[in-house]
């Protein structure tokens, strides 16, 4: 088993063909050495930082805003079309 530590922010320039070399001359097979260092670049590519999880978390507070608002509008709208207000 090989312990591998990775960074809470993932690493785009996690350099796969370097760690399978790296792998490989520690006496690992080299298609085992490509496959473990797919895992771990795709491991880093998964992972979600607090600051992109505060970004999506906003991005969908303000596309549920707009709906309430749209929807309170044509609500309003439906109210008045009725006489609802007279």
């Amino acid at each position: 088993m090989i312990a591998v530590y990775t960074s809470p922010v993932a690493n785009p320039a996690f350099d796969t063909l370097q760690a399978a070399e790296s792998f490989q001359q520690a006496g690992m097979p080299a298609d085992q050495a490509k496959a473990v260092a797919r895992a771990i670049r795709q491991r880093g590519e998964e992972q979600v930082t607090n600051s992109g999880l505060a970004v999506a978390l906003a991005q969908l507070e303000t596309r549920l805003t707009n709906r309430l608002y749209i929807s309170l509008g044509v609500l309003f709208a439906a109210l008045v079309a009725v006489g609802f207000f007279t």
